[in-house]
């Protein structure tokens, strides 16, 4: 047996008690200001839902905002050692239930959309910040909050999740072995990362090379080659149970009931933050956006050599025609007179096996590095999941 199979035979053969978490924790919800209140130098720092890093659970300070000194603060509203910050209202589904530890005292207070979570006497904070990045909270936010409005993490939501409570020693226990799991991890990952980001930057100088070297090729503007044209969405008209992927201005595709079109084309947004950026290759029935771009290269042309090329070479076209510091919209004679350096079409295929190779390496999450790194979080996430699970003691009338 383990020393926790030890401690739990010794202390709690019977099972643990559950107890609603307010129960054991206070709960803490953060200061309210308006935006009158806000100043680049105001004295009073407040942390938000974006202070806290999505894939680690921790704490980073980018972009603190800063309040005038009429917000009025209470003392339970500093952050101290052993605090557990969380995500408590959002219209983001990332975000909600988000939570960072808080090592030492800090001059922050945070804001309204935000909250925290104070271990009382018989409880851990450390063993409670485990739970609450656990897989049972998430469960549990899913059942228990909607999805349509903005996700508000009140007292009686909080309530609700029900928690164990072993003894004091069992909890330390299991706290040291996933503090140390967890960094073992951190460092593992951080080593999985950098290679990641070196793959990364030798696939897009391989790719670049590849696609701008020039020999054997000749010059043509992407109008004599490709047809380009927009949809006839708004972002307003996706549907979360939609049938076909419906392709928008930003990373993350959208779904809708309807295609509008059925073919092979390079996605790339008229406007807004992805502008000029390549995110998505289209295969089959899609739907567009009225400000995305659709390329479909003619019969002859393979349409992934185009979006490999799109991806070394658009960016920099844009910078090097624009006579603005940043290019804010696309026209659609910005694509049809973008030149583009085309081989023979058996060329082009040979040079697109060897990129889609090198693509599925580095981004893929089925394959290569990332697949390590999400089996990696996987296994983590496995081990506390099961060390924090225990039978329920059953409570005699």
């Amino acid at each position: 047996m383990s020393r926790i199979d030890d401690l739990i035979a010794e202390h709690c053969p019977d099972g643990v008690p559950y107890r609603g978490l307010t129960d054991v924790a206070d709960y803490v919800r953060g200061v309210t200001y308006n935006k009158s209140n806000e100043q680049a130098d105001g004295p009073v720092s407040v942390l938000r839902a974006n202070n806290i890093s999505l894939a680690t659970n921790t704490l980073n300070f980018a972009d603190v905002k800063r309040v005038s000194g009429s917000v009025r603060v209470r003392d339970n509203q500093r952050l101290v050692h052993g605090d557990i910050l969380i995500c408590a209202g959002s219209g983001s589904k990332d975000h909600i239930g988000k939570v960072a530890f808080i090592f030492d005292d800090l001059e922050h207070t945070f804001g309204g959309f935000m909250g925290v979570v104070r271990a009382k006497g018989e409880l851990e904070p450390r063993f409670l910040f485990h739970l609450l990045t656990g897989g049972s909270f998430l469960a549990y936010l899913r059942s228990a909050l909607s999805t349509t409005t903005i996700n508000n993490l009140n007292a009686g939501v909080m309530r609700g999740f029900r928690i164990p409570v072993p003894p004091i020693e069992v909890q330390r226990a299991i706290v040291e072995v996933l503090d140390t799991f967890s960094k073992l991890e951190a460092e593992l990952e951080a080593e999985l990362e950098a290679e990641l980001e070196a793959r990364k930057q030798q696939y897009e100088h391989y790719r670049n090379s590849l696609m701008l070297a020039g020999g054997g090729t000749h010059t043509v503007l992407l109008e004599d080659i490709a047809t380009v044209g927009t949809g006839s969405h708004d972002t307003k008209d996706a549907q979360p149970d939609g049938d076909y992927t419906f392709y928008a201005r930003g990373r993350e595709p959208l779904l809708l009931n309807t295609f509008d079109f059925d073919e092979n084309a390079i996605i790339t947004a008229g406007d807004g933050v992805g502008v000029g950026k390549v995110f998505h290759f289209a295969r089959g029935k899609y739907a567009l956006h009225q400000r995305a771009y659709r390329i479909v290269p003619d019969e002859g042309v393979d349409a992934r050599f185009i979006y490999h090329y799109f991806l070394a070479d658009f960016a920099r076209y844009l910078e090097r025609t624009s006579v603005h510091a940043s290019v804010t919209s696309l026209r659609r004679p910005m694509f049809l007179k973008y030149p583009l350096q085309l081989p023979p079409i058996e060329e082009q295929r040979r040079i697109v096996e060897i990129l889609d190779k090198f693509d599925a390496l580095v981004n893929d999450l089925s394959v290569g590095l990332p697949a390590e790194l999400a089996a990696r979080r996987q296994q983590y996430e496995y081990y506390r999941d099961k060390l924090l699970t225990f039978k329920e003691l059953e409570v005699t009338a």
